[in-house]
């Protein structure tokens, strides 16, 4: 039996790693597989964020070719993911659970309509070519707040990343998997440092966990780059409401 769940965990971390190279939200999928071990909520938030960093890299390392293109604006996104992802791991530790409770469906949500809607604002916002330093440094914002939510909750990020990157310039939704994935790996590399540092993730669990999300995430990301454009932009909007569904429903729910 004991086996069994432990099979169940990996299979678990391994959709949550596919789920999270296309769009996000395999949080949803992940950590109540964490939970099933047994783990306090705290302290699955915390393993779950350790394991899906190998996850995200995984895919990121499977996208390597569409980061080849334009380094230089990914580059400059680094630091706010970074320094948003600690900021985000630190309140999960000190601050009150309910406080993101209460908005993650519906910074789901809106992330997902602006995905849907990204062509024509873009085209509205002039997004053409190479962007501007104001739509950098708007860019550089939104994924510094995305970070604290993702270190503190992380379901949905990749969701929320690429509707910034999205509207930052045009890119085909593949290149933004790619930026996404190594985004995430940043902020989830922040989060996942300081939860082993203060001792607050299982790493044992977390490392069965990594298991399935490397593998999920290097195969999730490799069908993504086999799939025309065009529906793996319907399958991240897909997603994005059927979290949003999911989110209110349950209350969230994940600390």
């Amino acid at each position: 039996m004991q086996i069994l769940r432990w099979l169940s965990l990996g299979l678990a971390s391994g959709i949550a790693g596919a789920i999270n190279s296309v769009a996000g939200g395999g949080t949803l999928v992940s950590f109540p597989a964490a939970m099933a071990m047994g783990l306090p909520p705290v302290v699955a938030n915390a393993t779950n964020t350790v394991a899906l960093v190998p996850g995200t890299l995984a895919s990121a390392f499977a996208y390597r070719r569409e980061l080849l293109a334009d380094k230089r604006h990914l580059a400059v996104l680094l630091l706010p993911s970074f320094a948003g992802g600690l900021l985000g791991a630190l309140l999960v530790l000190v601050a009150p659970e309910k406080v993101f409770e209460a908005v993650v469906p519906w910074l789901v949500f809106g992330a997902t309509l602006l995905i849907l809607l990204k062509s024509r604002i873009s085209k509205y916002l002039g997004a053409k070519g190479p962007p501007s330093r104001v739509r950098v440094v708007g860019a550089g914002l939104a994924i510094f707040l995305m970070g604290v939510y993702g270190g503190y909750f992380g379901a949905g990020i990749g969701i929320i990343t690429l509707a910034v990157l999205g509207l930052m310039m045009p890119l085909d939704i593949h290149t933004m998997n790619a930026r996404k994935s190594v985004i995430a790996s940043v902020v989830n590399g922040a989060a996942a440092g300081l939860f082993i540092i203060r001792g607050a993730a299982n790493l044992p669990v977390a490392a069965v966990m990594a298991i399935g999300s490397i593998s999920g995430g290097y195969l999730g990301a490799r069908l993504a780059r086999r799939v025309p454009a065009a529906l793996v932009s319907g399958s991240v909007v897909a997603i994005g409401l059927v979290l949003t569904v999911i989110l209110l429903f349950r209350g969230v729910g994940i600390h």
